[in-house]
This record gives C-alpha cells, structure tokens and sequence, in this order.
C-alpha cells in the first residue's frame, strides 16, 4: 500500500480512510517493520507556523493523520474533491484501534498522563493485552525504552501532548523494538473512558470542540478562541497563494 499526502502549510498529512489507517497499523504488526504515527488538527497546525522545526519534526513521521473538522473542511477548501477522502477524528478512531487490537491480541503499552488515568485503561477493556504502562509526569526515558524492550509490546500508544510526544517519538523511535508507535495526545483518555466529548450528535456536526470548551474552559478557550479564527485566517491566506499560483503558471 502506496501512502498518498495532501501538503497543508508545508506539512504532509496522509490521505487515507480509517479503514486503511488499521491495515497500515495491521501490515507493519504483521511484518515486524516499523511505523511512526502523530496527528495534525488546527491547533498542532497553528503551533507548526510560528516553529518552523515542528514542520521537520512533523515530515519525519510515515503518517500523519487528519484529526477532525477543521482540518478535514480545509483541506475541502483548498484542493476540492481532492481534499481528504474521509474526515478523521482520532478519538473515534481509537475505538476502532482498540477492538482490532482486541481481535488480533495486539500487546499495547501506553506512556503518558497520570496513574489515575492509566489504571482505568484495563478496567475499561478489560480484553485488550496490556503489557505495561508509565505516566508521563514522572519518567526517565532510558528507563521507559528499558522496560518498552523487555515487554516488547506491538503498539506503543504516547501520550504526553503536543509537541513533546512528538520530539519525544522522533528522538526514541530508533531505539524502541516496537513496531507501530502513535502519538495521540489527549486522546490517551478515550483508552481510560474518562475523556468528555458531549452528545453524539455535536460531534456528528463537527462541533466536539465547543463541548469541550464548555468543559475545560481555562485550558482550552486560547486554543479554540483565539485558534480558531487564526487557523481560519491562515487557511484563506493559502487559498489565495494557491490561486495566485495557479492563475500565474
């Protein structure tokens, strides 16, 4: 299976389905190679234009996924009927990653937020293999490579937030005798069952990220306040140069 990217502020996201997202996670498991996967949304976006190193670290990833509304919509916006093929949101696809996981007893490792969180991961499915865990307020990387080798787990699910799964991933990756490893930031929740997203129907609509804002305003009302109509701004902006350029050519 070939990877086809779709280039959104220099940033190469992978068009793909989530259908074949789990056949890449499922070949590179079967095979015993190795994949490297982060997400790119309005915010992870947002922050690549001001840090111009987060675009090389993004680039050296095989996949990036769409991950949500914002993204998928632009991409509409800026290449028409070659935008995404489907609109992701990482969230929803984890579900789909723990039940393959469950069906073809993948071993899972899971490095990233709290204790609290991370016990509950096993209690929520308690089916899927868990070999092991470490939170990520609290670790040394050797040791955590130490004890990823020793499990020697199929997937190794981080995280620890953007963008520091993502140094993390590219610095460690190497050294890690896993075969697929996602960066999923918050998302390591939906694993737990603890992650609020709001009725069914909101996120149907694309509009998960109110719910959310609703929820945890303090943290979150710069990301989607102000991150919002930035992203909107930029993506216009890119229309209008991509527009220019071909009207020039």
């Amino acid at each position: 299976m070939s990877l086809n990217n779709i280039k959104i502020f220099d940033v190469n996201i992978t068009n793909l389905t989530s259908g074949e997202f789990l056949s890449y996670i499922s070949k590179a498991i079967e095979e015993k190679s190795k994949i490297i996967i982060a997400y790119a949304n309005a915010h992870t976006i947002n922050k690549s234009l001001t840090d111009s190193h987060l675009k090389e670290i993004f680039n050296g990833f095989d996949i990036i996924h769409p991950d949500g509304t914002g993204i998928n919509l632009a991409s509409r916006f800026l290449y028409g009927k070659k935008g995404f093929k489907e609109k992701i949101v990482g969230s929803d696809f984890y579900y789909q990653l723990t039940n393959e996981g469950i069906k073809k007893n993948w071993k899972f490792y899971f490095f990233g937020h709290d204790n609290l969180t991370l016990d509950k991961i096993k209690s929520k499915n308690p089916r899927l293999n868990v070999s092991g865990y470490n939170d990520g307020y609290n670790f040394n990387t050797e040791n955590v490579i130490i004890n990823l080798n020793n499990l020697n787990p199929d997937i190794l699910i981080i995280g620890l937030g953007f963008p520091v799964q993502e140094k993390w991933i590219i610095n460690n990756y190497k050294k890690i005798n896993t075969s697929v490893i996602i960066a999923v930031g918050d998302g390591i929740k939906i694993f737990a069952g603890t992650k609020f997203r709001g009725p069914k129907i909101i996120r149907i609509i694309g509009l998960e990220w109110l719910m959310r804002l609703l929820h945890e305003p303090t943290r979150l009302w710069r990301r989607y306040l102000l991150g919002i109509p930035i992203f909107i701004f930029n993506v216009i902006k890119l229309k209008v140069k991509l527009m220019s350029k071909k009207a020039n050519a």
